[in-house]
């Protein structure tokens, strides 16, 4: 992980058109003096925000308003990797989802990672991937460290040229092996790393080969350092595919070099969605249907035998409370998923069923539809016992927090908004709250 200090820069608000899908009017105006290189990766198997809430940023969907601004011909899509978190089952679907979508957005290069080879060869796709480059040598194929793509700027025929490199095992001065500078032509030299420090950054910078240096991210959103204030401009394209992150190549008046700049480019709500991608979601989510995922997570026991019971247990006791929480949003948690097509990815229904990950808890509609929406249990613990002995036994855990759902990812407004939020569920009699509540 990147050990310096990494600044944001002001993010450009996107702005949708009529016509072709378009990120702003600056972009429609691309001129023969420009050259843009897109970068994205570490999506970690996000292929769209939840839905749960608004303002939420990223989907692949929305990636092509943004690459379309830009003429075919003035630009580079590169992927720097980390398509997913782990070989999981549902993780392997995402990625062959995931290169499907880069195919269909045009991407120029494919970065993969030690994880992103693992999988593409369990899935039996590493053969058969084109234009990737990897810092890892697997025996089984033959894949690239670098990458070139030659662009027109002025007239003038510019080589960018994209590299990776392993700088935990690798030596630094292997950069030197990466890039050629081949005569009559103008070269932008990009390094992606999978470590990054002083230590890294120093040598390589000494060396005044790479131009721009892609390092780990360590934030949601894409950043540039301000590392010295020279070449190379190091950069990172953010987690969960929330930034597009791009950087424009420019000739500078009285300079040999080209001249950099990098902008991160939020992937806001407001953008158009391009058809092909929205239907490869769709078919993520009937293959997810299909394998019953639901049913394959591994789930925990609960301590001292106890069950869920669903919410209609606690009515004859507290029907005040019920009669309440019937009519507020939590009730109707599971119409959510229903509304956005993802009521049997375990990924979604964990927050809007009860228990879960829990044995006992929600497996699925058919078989636990006591167990839907957000209920009593969630927030006050399995209730098998407390209600055969309402006087003896109280509820106990595992209760769930607020936050352990309404996190920033999910709910991108409930930080600093939590009075209000609280003020949404209530269901009990005052002055209660603090005790009934968690």
């Amino acid at each position: 992980m990147c050990a310096f200090a990494m600044s944001a820069k002001p993010s450009e608000k996107a702005v949708s058109k009529d016509g072709p899908p378009s990120c702003s009017t600056k972009q429609h105006q691309e001129s023969a003096d420009v050259l843009t290189v897109f970068l994205t990766g570490n999506e970690l198997g996000e292929l769209k925000p939840c839905g749960c809430s608004g303002g939420q940023l990223g989907g692949l969907d929305r990636r092509a308003a943004i690459f379309n601004g830009v003429p075919a011909l003035k630009r580079m899509i590169i992927s720097t990797g980390s398509f997913v978190k782990s070989n999981g089952d549902q993780d392997q679907i995402k990625f062959d989802i995931m290169i499907q979508a880069h195919d269909l957005l045009g991407y120029d290069l494919l970065n993969l990672t030690e994880r992103d080879i693992e999988i593409a060869r369990n899935l039996g796709l590493l053969a058969g991937l084109h234009n990737v480059i990897s810092s890892h040598k697997p025996a089984d194929v033959n894949i690239p460290a670098k990458f070139t793509k030659q662009l027109s700027l002025k007239k003038a025929v510019v080589a960018v040229t994209v590299a990776a490199l392993d700088t935990e095992s690798g030596k630094i001065e292997h950069v030197r092996e990466l890039f050629d500078s081949p005569r009559g032509v103008q070269t932008v030299n990009i390094l992606i790393v999978n470590h990054c420090d002083e230590r890294i950054v120093g040598p390589i910078a000494e060396m005044a080969i790479v131009d721009c240096l892609v390092c780990p991210a360590e934030s949601d959103e894409a950043m540039v350092s301000d590392y010295l204030n020279k070449r190379p401009l190091v950069v990172s394209v953010g987690r969960f595919g929330r930034y597009v992150g791009r950087l424009q190549i420019s000739a500078a008046e009285g300079e040999d070099r080209l001249k950099l700049s990098f902008l991160p480019v939020p992937l806001t709500e407001d953008l158009p969605r391009e058809k092909s991608l929205v239907e490869l979601y769709k078919t993520y989510q009937q293959i997810v249907k299909m394998e019953n995922l639901l049913e394959k997570q591994p789930r925990f026991i609960l301590p001292d035998g106890l069950e869920y019971a669903g919410s209609e247990s606690c009515k004859a006791c507290h029907e005040y409370a019920y009669e309440k929480w019937s009519t507020k949003a939590h009730a109707r948690a599971y119409a959510t998923l229903e509304k956005e097509g993802t009521q049997y990815d375990p990924e979604c229904i964990v927050c809007h069923v009860v228990g879960y990950t829990y044995q006992s808890g929600f497996v699925s509609e058919d078989k636990t539809g006591h167990l839907k929406n957000v209920g009593c249990e969630n927030c006050h613990g399995p209730g098998s016992k407390h209600n055969q002995y309402p006087l003896l036994e109280k509820t106990t855990e595992p209760k769930s927090k607020c936050t352990d759902c309404h996190t920033p990812e999910h709910s991108a407004n409930y930080a600093g908004n939590e009075k209000s939020y609280l003020e949404k569920i209530v269901h009990w009699r005052e002055p209660k709250a603090a005790s009934n509540v968690k």
